[in-house]
């Protein structure tokens, strides 16, 4: 993992707002583990919750602080199944792989609600997600995600056309119709992610920050050195997605990291119950999508636009404040308190990458901006394949992994050329 990542949370509003945690040192000298997982993100902190509580030794290893990376600066939103549908992964690699994914698709959201639940984490979580149709034409991708998706057995979902119900939902008259699915849902990111660790901690896991991972030692006892010290294990779990650096030259060209940008407004007092009366979270269904929620004391956190190749912008208010004033011409005066950025990895499939460098160093990425509910899932599936279960993890290891065309240098110009294409598109309510 890169070493030059900074020590402290980046300055956003989750940052700001979040749960009181310990300052964990450094890894000095040399520690054994059943399993050293390096990456203190939501995949690491879900597969080494499920490995220490089925007793395993567990050392995880995170180059800054817990929850530093995109898994403690996303919007917060549960959304299910993946950043290509079943239906996509069912054209392009047959009805049995999508049958086994889509066994899967909803799965991620229940790991997240029973963390909550059993380690009482306090992450402002609450139930509802809207999926949002910008244009007429665009309502028909709401109805066959209905179909599709009630096809797989998730029933909990409503469109909605009728502009005056759906302004007692999201207040808006940027929407032409909404796909309503009580088992979404949102949440305080970081604080889960504090949460998840504490609760490894109790089951006697153990967790270095300011360790960057330098080096993976191959062997029937892997070794990962950091900086200052060495961890002796069994298994390894690389989870750096898109902080890995230079760790692994293998996965990291296979993907690319990019940018996603949020702000966060004043605390908006009752004109926030005024726009989204439902205090559901919000996404359209546009290919460079918009996203917004309510915080838990109710900011209008709004997020949207892809950086490629994960630059830090210079005004990340200007990127997104436009969308938010289209969204509620009511916040043109509004405040912003916090703005900031949080890289993703993008696969060129837009599936996650899963499977082995070796016979006991497992890894997980690319979840392609679809990533909340997948890493809790996959974290589960982690822990499976190293207790002797891996008929889940085998899946989506199955999967085919693609360099991007022209490696490094060419991915960023080739991946923007495709998203201004679908920018186009989504302009024209295509």
């Amino acid at each position: 993992m890169s070493s030059s990542a900074s020590t402290a949370h980046a300055p956003s509003y989750y940052a700001a707002s979040a749960n009181v945690s310990p300052l964990r040192a450094a890894l000095q000298g040399s520690v054994e583990a059943d399993v050293c997982i390096i990456g203190a993100g939501y995949t690491g902190l879900s597969a080494g919750l499920h490995l220490s509580e089925a007793g395993f030794k567990v050392v995880v290893l995170e180059q800054a602080r817990v929850g530093w990376g995109a898994s403690g600066r996303n919007g917060g939103q549960i959304v299910h199944s993946y950043s290509r549908d079943i239906d996509v992964i069912e054209t392009r690699y047959g009805q049995a792989v999508a049958a086994g994914l889509a066994g899967m698709m909803f799965e991620g959201a229940a790991i997240i609600r029973e963390r909550v639940a059993r380690y009482q984490i306090k992450c402002d979580l609450k139930d509802g997600g809207i999926f949002a149709a910008t244009s007429r034409r665009k309502i028909s991708a709401l109805v066959e995600q209905k179909t599709l998706w009630e096809k797989w057995g998730h029933q909990q979902l409503a469109l909605i056309d009728d502009k005056a119900a759906l302004r007692s939902i999201v207040n808006t008259d940027r929407y032409e119709a909404i796909l309503v699915d009580q088992t979404g849902g949102h949440f305080h990111p970081l604080n889960l992610c504090l949460g998840e660790a504490a609760a490894i901690e109790t089951h006697g896991g153990k967790i270095y920050e300011h360790s960057g991972a330098t080096r993976i030692e191959r062997g029937a006892e892997p070794v990962v050195h950091t900086a200052s010290g060495q961890v002796i294990a069994k298994f390894v779990i690389v989870a750096c997605n898109a902080y890995i650096g230079n760790l692994e030259p293998k996965l990291a060209k296979m993907s690319m990291p990019c940018g996603t940008q949020v702000i966060a407004t004043e605390p908006l007092g009752a004109l926030a119950d005024k726009l989204i009366p439902s205090d559901y979270c919000v996404e359209d269904n546009n290919f460079l999508l918009d996203y917004f929620r309510l915080s838990g004391d109710k900011r209008m956190i709004f997020g949207g636009g892809v950086i490629y190749g994960a630059r830090d912008p210079a005004h990340i208010e200007s990127i997104v404040r436009p969308n938010l004033i289209k969204t509620f011409p009511q916040l043109s005066g509004a405040k912003i308190d916090f703005g900031w950025t949080g890289n993703f990895l993008l696969t060129l499939s837009r599936l996650p990458e899963v499977g082995r460098l070796s016979d006991n160093v497992f890894y997980s990425q690319g979840c392609s901006g679809h990533g909340i509910t997948f890493t809790h899932l996959v974290g589960r599936l982690l822990a499976e394949v190293i207790q002797g279960q891996a008929e889940r993890f085998s899946v989506f290891e199955k999967l085919p992994h693609y360099p991007f065309p022209g490696g490094r240098l060419f991915r960023v110009p080739f991946t923007a050329f495709g998203a201004l294409w679908y920018d186009i598109r989504d302009r024209l309510g295509v």
